[in-house]
């Protein structure tokens, strides 16, 4: 799922892990933490808290009391995945991040620079060309394969396909479930990829796959999920970013005809954290081979501060449908919002670890908790939870999908087998205080260069569209003013059809509102998903 469920503080992560991003869930094993724990450091932890100022001291007491015996399990570390590494001689391309950033040109100066920036040294790309007819996901050309940064012993797995109708000229996106901890496979197999997997683990063909008129890339990231692997961790955002960065750079060498074409990143979310965050590095390189043009971000946390202001409203019957919760629990929610929002205002004025993740665990615990203990789903407020603890039988059955043998075989799979969520990654980000860091700070210097797209189905608690419309409206950027006067006009299938939301924008921003999705509006409404996504890249609302 997207977002992740997290409703207890230290699993948080809920936002970005829906099916593909579903971890907003609070990780079971940090239900039970024991008082004890939380005094016992990581490294230095009684030394550090000695520092902190009488209040934020206070806050982590209580915190050891409502979650005692965590710390015992807070390591900022995932147990490596078993694997098998194949040799280069199993691959088709291997693409040397040296040999790349060795090449020099010629400048307009007549000076000597590298072709391209970055840090790419430790960096490999091994490339395989997947048969079509191997699995019949679809028949167009495809390929697999691993980033490598061997120094750190970190290993992303990507699946890409080409677009169905002509790939010579349609642009190229990267998908990017949330969690964090969650597959992207979750988003190729349930979302928007060529195929699903039905109960019976066979493919159904999908009429609104995203690569209908795209190149679809999908990337397991951070480390150790999905079919990605390593011996380390990667706990937060930023870090995340250089792996980006190293991979499209090392794609677009090996497969320069996909280059020319425009570049979109696009995700729901904790991929709210994550796009920004990488779209942010990209840019930053001036000599690149990745035609970034625009990102997409659906669902997404973003602006805690602004977004989890509208949890109480969207449970209340505020969002459009009816109330999940009593009138009593609202009340209670709504006491609750002015310290959640004084912890997270400590967090972005400092963005410390110490301050950054009791802003997590409290806000988490009061205001998606309530809604979670009801047994509703968090990701579609229309419909109960079920079974499986994300919700959604289907990922159970992804899940099986992409552990038979032959599907690893096919993809060049190392793993020994497939997880759709890493609930010990999404642990590692919470505990790091990556839940709650504003990333939104730097969506003002994206708007400045490229369009920025958020929408939102509005059946969808964890990211709510009442969040998402407000963060977007809250943004500090030269453009505000224009962009907070932009009235909601309706938003037809196809620019004519029948209504499938309300759309805003101004210059580079805009939002929209996607009718009857939930967290995951591919799997909801597929056709309004693909109209969507064929008139943004088609750049219909640009400025």
């Amino acid at each position: 799922m997207k977002v992740a469920t997290l409703a207890l503080l230290i699993g948080a992560a809920s936002a970005a892990v829906a099916p593909q991003q579903q971890i907003f869930k609070l990780p079971e094993q940090l239900k039970d933490l024991n008082t004890e724990s939380w005094t016992k450091p990581l490294q230095n932890f009684e030394e550090s808290l000695k520092s902190l100022t009488g209040e934020a001291r206070r806050i982590w007491d209580e915190v050891a009391l409502m979650f005692p015996d965590s710390f015992d399990k807070a390591s900022f570390f995932s147990s490596p995945k078993p694997h098998t590494r194949k040799g280069d001689h199993e691959w088709d391309h291997i693409v040397k991040g040296a040999h790349v950033q060795s090449v020099w040109v010629e400048n307009a100066k007549g000076e000597k620079e590298r072709e391209l920036d970055g840090k790419l040294e430790n960096y490999n790309l091994r490339v395989k060309k997947v048969d079509p007819s191997s699995l019949g996901v679809d028949k167009v050309k495809q390929y697999s394969g691993y980033l490598d940064d061997d120094e750190t012993d970190k290993h992303l797995f990507y699946w890409f396909f080409e677009s169905r109708n002509d790939p010579e000229n349609d642009p190229v996106v990267l998908w990017l479930n949330g969690g964090p901890g969650c597959s992207s496979l979750m988003g190729l197999f349930m979302e928007l990829g060529p195929s699903s997997v039905t109960k019976k683990l066979e493919l159904k063909y999908n009429d609104f796959s995203w690569n209908t008129n795209a190149s679809v890339i999908f990337l397991d990231q951070p480390v150790n999920v999905g079919y990605s692997y390593s011996s380390g961790s990667v706990s937060n955002t930023v870090a995340a970013g250089k792996d980006i960065y190293a991979l499209l750079t090392l794609f677009f060498k090996q497969f320069p005809e996909y280059a020319k074409q425009s570049f979109h990143i696009s995700g729901e979310s904790y991929a709210g954290h994550y796009i920004p965050v990488f779209a942010s590095e990209i840019l930053s390189h001036k000599k690149r081979n990745i035609n970034l043009q625009s990102i997409l971000i659906g669902n997404g946390l973003t602006d805690g501060l602004t977004q989890y202001e509208y949890y109480k409203p969207m449970a209340c019957g505020e969002g459009g449908w009816p109330a999940v919760l009593d009138e009593r629990t609202c009340q209670s929610m709504e006491s609750s919002y002015p310290r959640c929002a004084s912890l997270i205002e400590n967090c972005y004025s400092s963005e410390s670890v110490w301050t950054c993740v009791p802003a997590s665990i409290y806000c988490n615990n009061a205001m998606i908790g309530p809604y979670q203990q009801t047994g509703q789903n968090v990701y579609d407020v229309r419909r109960p939870c079920g079974d499986n603890s994300l919700c959604y039988d289907e990922i159970d059955w992804i899940s099986a999908y992409l552990n038979k043998k032959e599907v690893m075989n096919a993809v060049g799979a190392e793993v020994n087998s497939y997880d759709s969520c890493n609930f010990n990654i999404n642990r590692n980000f919470l505990l790091q205080g990556d839940w709650m860091k504003p990333y939104h700070r730097v969506v003002p210097g994206i708007l400045e260069q490229i369009p920025v797209l958020v929408y939102a189905g509005d059946a969808d608690y964890i990211c709510n569209w009442l969040g998402n419309k407000a963060w977007t409206e809250a943004l500090e950027w030269p453009g505000q003013k224009d962009y907070a006067k932009a009235g909601m006009e309706d938003l037809l299938l196809g620019g004519k059809g029948d209504k499938i939301g309300q759309v805003k924008s101004s210059g580079n921003f805009t939002f929209m509102r996607l009718h009857a999705g939930g967290h995951m509006v591919p799997y909801d409404q597929p056709a309004a998903s693909a109209d969507m996504l064929k008139r943004w890249l088609a750049g219909e609302w640009w400025a």
